[in-house]
């Protein structure tokens, strides 16, 4: 049984002085270096305890089931709906994602 072919990485050593050129030379602009933009979505507003509520409704779930989906525990969904606690950080951005494309959950 043949074993697919996998991309070797490619190791390259450099002499101390040499790493010393290339740095300095990126530094110094005597090397070019690829400038990437890359576009971040904004920070995700705070989302109520309502629309917490209408978004977990909009699935179909119940809450224990709505928790599991978010990998959090039920306690802390069901604090998010009544409006004892607010989700933060990630928490906050995987409700944005299940409120405009549930679909990517299950992806």
């Amino acid at each position: 049984m043949s074993t697919p072919n996998k991309k070797k990485k490619k190791e390259v050593e450099f002499s101390e002085a040499e790493l010393i050129r290339r740095v300095t030379g990126f530094a110094q602009g005597a090397i070019p270096f690829k400038e990437r933009t890359l576009k971040l979505p904004p920070p995700v507003k705070e989302i109520p305890a309502p629309e917490i509520k209408r978004i977990r409704a909009a699935l179909g779930y119940n809450q224990s089931q709505f928790a599991i989906l978010l990998n959090v525990p039920t306690v802390t969904a069901k604090s998010w709906e009544i409006g004892k606690r607010r989700p933060s950080g990630a928490a906050l951005r995987l409700l944005d994602v299940a409120r405009h494309n549930p679909q990517a959950l299950f992806a």
